[in-house]
């Protein structure tokens, strides 16, 4: 082969190669501790790297660092814990375009795949096997002004919504939001409490007293390793 040859081979080997990473800031073996999902046995691939700063956030140490790993090696690493169940989450793993790759093998795979996404990074081209969990920012998180009301028009029946209540006036922004779009008739709606900044039973009597058709959820992973790395 001549040498031209060669390094017109090395270069779209290089490229393909580069074109199958992601920067990964952990993979890890725990609970599933919110959504749809919540309890089963779940291997988590966190991708580096998120756009928004929200107030509450408990991720922050996924918004840098983190290392480059190939695709397949992070299915091949997801393959050694025999779970069913994955989720991907962050960060904003959409703000990594490759993303979408990961998504489709593990479903191709024959895992049940979920992903986090703030909702803020255009969703309509994420698999549909994929049930997405799409955050709604409310506005103590301070980036409601991010969310991408596109979205919810790519939503699918197996897809949630969750929004994030930090006080009385997040909940009643939710409230609203959710009739106004009528959320609850495109998938399953979920309202959950800011740890330290809502009482869980507040929250649950509001649902109660305006008998909204929305889902309560605790993050079960809080009250199990209290935001611990890697659980």
């Amino acid at each position: 082969m001549a040498i031209g040859s060669q390094a017109s081979v090395e270069e779209t080997t290089s490229a393909s190669s580069t074109a199958e990473r992601l920067r990964i800031t952990e993979i890890f073996h725990s609970i599933q501790g919110e959504a749809d999902a919540i309890g089963w046995r779940t291997v988590f691939v966190r991708l580096t790297g998120c756009p928004l700063r929200c107030v509450w956030c408990d991720t922050e140490y996924s918004f840098y660092g983190g290392n480059w790993r190939d695709i397949d090696d992070i299915l091949a690493e997801v393959a050694v814990h025999g779970a069913k169940h994955v989720c991907v989450t962050g960060g904003e793993p959409l703000a990594q375009k490759r993303c979408l790759i990961l998504l489709h093998k593990l479903c191709d795979a024959g895992y049940e795949v979920s992903l986090e996404t703030s909702g803020a990074i255009d969703v309509s081209s994420v698999d549909a096997r994929v049930r997405k969990v799409m955050d709604l920012k409310a506005p103590d998180s301070g980036e409601s002004q991010r969310n991408l009301w596109s979205n919810l028009g790519h939503l699918l029946p197996h897809d949630q919504v969750k929004i994030v209540i930090a006080s009385r006036a997040d909940y009643e922004w939710a409230r609203d939001v959710v009739a106004e779009h009528a959320i609850d008739k495109r998938c399953m709606v979920l309202f959950s409490p800011v740890h330290g900044a809502v009482e869980p039973r507040a929250l649950a009597e509001w649902i109660i007293e305006d008998k909204l058709p929305v889902r309560f959820q605790l993050q079960l992973h809080k009250l199990l390793w209290n935001d611990a790395p890697g659980h």
